[in-house]
């Protein structure tokens, strides 16, 4: 119960922290230079600028109806947490209305802006919270169409939010929205997909033996052996499979080719790895 405790003040403290930096990225960069980066925060600067509607609350009108939707799609904790977060988002975005404006360069005010945006965004959607508008509509993407990434999610459903604000207010500063957008959406993959990158790495040899032994005493990596058949021999063969750091890459591909120049060498990316030699997660 206490373990159980203990996770929920974390997951909500980093709604509250997400929501904030969110907030900050709408009052001090995106809002005064009218960059509608997409979702219900760029649609309430459209209003705000046509109507004097204030964007926080605004925010917050918009978003009811989609509470029903987090609840039956996303479960009632996520409901929860998308109450919280929707309410803290609006509440700090009003309470942050008279901060300073940090530039009124608009490629300033776009990168900096789509960077806060994105990491706050990001923070809550790890604890599979959300701030509604069409954060919540990707987020029910990604649940029914996991290969969409919640990034890729928010990029799609925001083109029309874009294309209201570059008829509302220039097509430049559209172009511009779309710059924050697609860098806050890449942001959040990063946050979502955590910063360890590593290499994986398969090696098809007939001296996959060799091979073996000297990355498991010249590196100290572990290494598993998969079992296959060659397509065009159809003999059995052993498959390396290692995971490496992307400093590791240059001494791994000398040991394979001093080994076995003739070695088939598959290498791409891993975004995180949890485990021995890299990092553990406690869920």
């Amino acid at each position: 119960m206490k373990s159980k405790a203990k996770t929920l003040i974390v997951e909500y403290a980093q709604i509250v922290i997400g929501s904030f930096i969110g907030a900050l990225s709408l009052t001090m960069f995106l809002v005064p230079n009218k960059v509608a980066a997409g979702g219900l925060s760029g649609l309430a600067t459209v209003l705000y600028y046509l109507f004097k509607l204030p964007v926080g609350w605004t925010m917050l009108v918009l978003n009811i109806p989609l509470f029903v939707a987090a609840v039956v799609f996303l479960g009632k904790g996520v409901g929860i947490k998308t109450i919280v977060g929707t309410l803290l988002f609006s509440l700090f975005t009003e309470m942050t209305a008279g901060f300073p404006v940090v530039t009124t360069d608009l490629l300033l005010a776009t990168v900096y802006g789509g960077i806060l945006l994105g990491i706050g965004l990001g923070i809550i959607f790890r604890v599979r919270g959300s701030t509604g508008g069409t954060d919540l509509a990707a987020m029910i993407l990604n649940h029914f169409i996991p290969s969409i990434s919640i990034g890729q999610g928010i990029m799609i459903i925001d083109f029309f939010v874009i294309i209201l604000s570059g008829i509302t207010f220039s097509w430049e500063l559209a172009m511009y929205a779309w710059i924050a957008l697609f860098i806050s959406s890449k942001v959040i993959d990063i946050i979502q997909e955590g910063f360890n990158y590593a290499k994986a790495v398969y090696i098809i040899s007939n001296e996959t033996e060799a091979i073996s032994q000297r990355i498991l005493s010249d590196m100290q990596r572990g290494l598993t052996f998969l079992k296959a058949e060659g397509g065009f021999t159809r003999q059995d063969k052993n498959v390396l499979l290692c995971v490496i750091t992307r400093m590791e890459v240059s001494k791994l591909k000398n040991i394979v080719y001093q080994t076995d120049p003739r070695a088939f060498v598959i290498i791409h990316d891993v975004h995180e790895v949890l485990g021995e030699g890299f990092t553990y997660k406690n869920d």
